[in-house]
């Protein structure tokens, strides 16, 4: 009568909460939890430290592959 069904990740009261099971849920598929840190480009820093880059490429023949690089990023096709 008033049974209401319920979802998979809540069968039994397994002391985890829906972030855990997520994650064990993506272990079980074969995915593996990465965290990395990575620079915050909205920072002056990395504005000063990407131009610095930039600049020690100048004339080199890494400069031509590293704007490739760029244009192929930025040339991916739209879904």
């Amino acid at each position: 009568m008033g049974h209401k069904m319920a979802r998979p990740e809540e069968k039994e009261n397994d002391g985890l909460d829906k972030f855990a099971r997520y994650r064990q849920r993506q272990r079980r598929r074969g995915m593996k939890l990465l965290r990395v840190w990575v620079p915050d480009p909205s920072k002056p820093e990395f504005l000063a430290e990407a131009q610095r880059q930039g600049l020690l490429l100048r004339g080199l023949p890494a400069e031509t592959e590293a704007q490739d690089f760029i244009e192929q990023v930025f040339e991916w096709p739209e879904p």
